[in-house]
């Protein structure tokens, strides 16, 4: 949407344009790998090591945050 990565999330009767969620390159990283996987934290962290070359712990703090956010906005259970 206007060149920004987004999710958008389903509502009662379709799309709901009021529940958009951005994505930076980080987070479109991680969504493009793991959607419609089961996964946790750590293999989110995984990834972001392996892709950026980062500290496992930064790694794993980053992870954890973005999967929090997940499961605040619904998009993850």
């Amino acid at each position: 949407m206007a060149g920004e990565h987004v999710i958008v999330m389903p509502g009662r009767f379709g799309v709901d344009m009021t529940r958009v969620i951005s994505l930076n390159e980080s987070s479109l990283l991680l969504w493009n790998a793991l959607q419609d996987k089961e996964f946790t934290a750590e293999d989110a962290a995984d990834i972001l090591v392996g892709n950026y070359g980062i500290a496992p712990q930064t790694a794993l703090r980053d992870a954890r945050t973005w999967c929090d956010k997940l499961l605040a906005s619904g998009v993850a259970r």
